[in-house]
């Protein structure tokens, strides 16, 4: 009953999250793994597994379960993290709003950071050349996108463990896009 009663005073968007229960694929959860090629301190985005890993030596790595970016929509290559923020700002591209209108128009002139906005709560800022690519790696409002492809082309993590990603990924930081 307290659980019904509490969540009559919540807001119609946060009272559906709340009954809602999620559970993460054990694998998707991060972990050390053996895993080599690269340098330490890289991060490498395995889009077809899901994976991102963090390069910690020689030999192993930090893994994370990710969403990432539906066919012909991801990015793709190397690129440093350009820029970190903490509860980000979103805006969706120009190209968002020309593919889905109807979904993306509204939010043009961006939405503010906070719990609900689709950054989560934290972004790494992809950045080739010293130009910002309009990809991230950032925190999700819908934890059940991980371990699929679905989104606008960013990758996206659990609000938890981007936050731990963050903590330990300096700015200009590689990232490896297979």
């Amino acid at each position: 009953m307290l659980g019904a009663l509490s969540s009559a005073f919540l807001p119609a968007s946060l009272a559906q999250a709340h009954k809602r229960v999620f559970k993460l694929d054990p694998r998707f959860e991060p972990q050390t793994v053996r895993f080599s090629g690269y340098s330490p301190g890289t991060l490498v985005v395995d889009p077809g597994n899901h994976f991102l890993y963090l390069q910690t030596s020689r030999t192993t790595a930090r893994r994370y379960g990710v969403g990432v970016g539906r066919a012909g929509l991801a990015f793709r290559g190397s690129a440093t993290i350009g820029r970190k923020a903490k509860w980000p700002s979103w805006t969706p591209t120009k190209n968002m709003i020309r593919r889905e209108p109807g979904k993306y128009a509204r939010y043009a002139k961006g939405v503010p950071g906070g719990p609900g906005n689709p950054l989560g709560s934290r972004a790494l800022y992809l950045y080739r050349s010293g130009r910002d690519t309009m990809y991230r790696i950032h925190g999700t409002t819908q934890p059940s996108s991980i371990g699929r492809s679905v989104s606008n082309g960013c990758i996206r993590m659990i609000n938890a463990h981007v936050e731990d990603l963050y903590e330990r990924v300096p700015v200009g930081a590689k990232v490896v896009v297979l």
